[in-house]
């Protein structure tokens, strides 16, 4: 995501100065206030209508209801959260709200200044955790399919007394012949096997 592109902006405050001053700073930087909310009830569902490309949330400290639906966002529609907290909190606090999706937690709240240089930083933060957690999804993914994939060959050298070599031609034969993935094949075999050896029991 890009730090000089237009940002449409979901944004989260119901004090009205604050708001004013926050989308005043929002406006001369270029960026586009989408949508804006009097606390984070629904917050999934308005992100998932208006698409921001970051969310702004003012508030003087993250209940536990603005965890959830911060929580509930990220998993759903993850989008850069960029947190002003007017009150002091501790470091449970803050490490709760980091867990809940907030890319940038800022504990002395709301300035206008500091705008442009925060929403750089919390862009680059989500990026940097999305890149890592598809990352960390593709490892499962491979590690799940391997696993599989061994557990086919050894029921398909059991049942037709091949070695490992053929067991592994064999699927992949079959998911040529298919026109499947090696995984998905393998995955196949070890269904018909296991319920064929849950028959002749």
């Amino acid at each position: 995501m890009s730090n000089l592109k237009r940002l449409n902006v979901l944004l989260v405050d119901d004090e009205p100065e604050r708001v004013n001053a926050l989308k005043q700073a929002l406006h001369q930087l270029g960026h586009h206030v989408v949508c804006q909310l009097p606390d984070t009830t629904d917050l999934n569902q308005y992100v998932g209508d208006f698409h921001p490309d970051i969310v702004i949330i003012d508030m003087d400290s993250p209940d536990r209801d603005t965890m959830e639906s911060m929580a509930t966002m990220s998993q759903n529609n993850p989008r850069p959260i960029v947190f002003f907290a007017e009150q002091q909190n501790d470091r449970r606090t803050m490490a709760d709200a980091i867990n809940a999706g907030v890319s940038a937690y800022i504990a002395d709240g709301l300035q206008p200044d500091r705008v442009r240089a925060i929403m750089d930083t919390a862009i680059a933060h989500f990026d940097a955790h999305s890149a890592l957690r598809e990352e960390l999804e593709k490892t499962r993914t491979q590690l799940a399919d391997r696993k599989i994939i061994e557990k086919a060959k050894g029921m398909l050298m059991k049942h037709q007394g091949c070695d490992e070599d053929q067991a592994y031609k064999t699927l992949r034969k079959l998911a040529m012949d298919r026109g499947q993935k090696l995984p998905d094949v393998a995955a196949s075999v070890v269904d018909v096997l296991s319920l064929s050896n849950g028959l002749s029991k």
